[in-house]
């Protein structure tokens, strides 16, 4: 075989194959939306998804722990916010007090978003009712890390917590509620299947 046919050959298998993974992204990518429109917040969970829609593929288990990870990857950076946000100096006494609590919320969210993570994955190759105990288990967790980001919010109530702590920490536990309640949605779709 010649040079210039060794060429077109190799050429052709790149191209065909470039066709296959751009099919296997779109495919991921319609997968995702589609399962996105099931939730709360589709936007926000197209926006924080496709970024992982590679290991995705058509996976409702893929897509579970892609949205568990978000969740968990937010809720820690949260945590580091406000972490920071209890060094500050003149703070007023009730900020201080409900940044404390915030960060205790927060460090029990962190704690059970990665036991939701490890137990998604214990439960992935179980089945039956131990597959039941498992999801129950994650279902569980994540609502109460839910909980757990309300209860931050609501030490913040009142008017005299009104200001730039108030709104920055609001700001980014609206984001935490929104990933967390699509994720909530998603293990209860990907539960459901089974």
């Amino acid at each position: 075989m010649d040079k210039s046919s060794l060429l077109f050959l190799l050429l052709s298998i790149l191209y065909i194959a470039g066709i296959a993974n751009l099919a296997s992204a779109a495919t991921a990518s319609n997968f995702i939306k589609s399962s996105c429109r099931t939730t709360k917040y589709p936007a926000v969970c197209v926006q924080s998804l496709s970024i992982y829609a590679d290991t995705i593929k058509k996976s409702s288990y893929q897509l579970s722990q892609a949205a568990l990870s978000v969740c968990l990857d937010r809720v820690v950076s949260a945590k580091t916010f406000i972490y920071r946000l209890t060094k500050f100096k003149g703070l007023k006494p009730g900020e201080k007090e409900a940044i404390r609590d915030c960060f205790d919320e927060i460090s029990d969210s962190v704690d059970r978003l990665r036991r939701s993570i490890k137990e998604l994955k214990n439960g992935s190759s179980a089945e039956g009712q131990e597959f039941i105990w498992h999801i129950s288990n994650v279902v569980t967790w994540v609502s109460a890390s839910l909980t757990d980001e309300n209860t931050c919010v609501d030490g913040f109530s009142g008017k005299a917590l009104n200001g730039r702590i108030k709104r920055s920490i609001m700001t980014r536990m609206i984001n935490i509620e929104q990933v967390t309640t699509n994720a909530l949605s998603l293990i209860n779709n990907y539960a459901s299947k089974y």
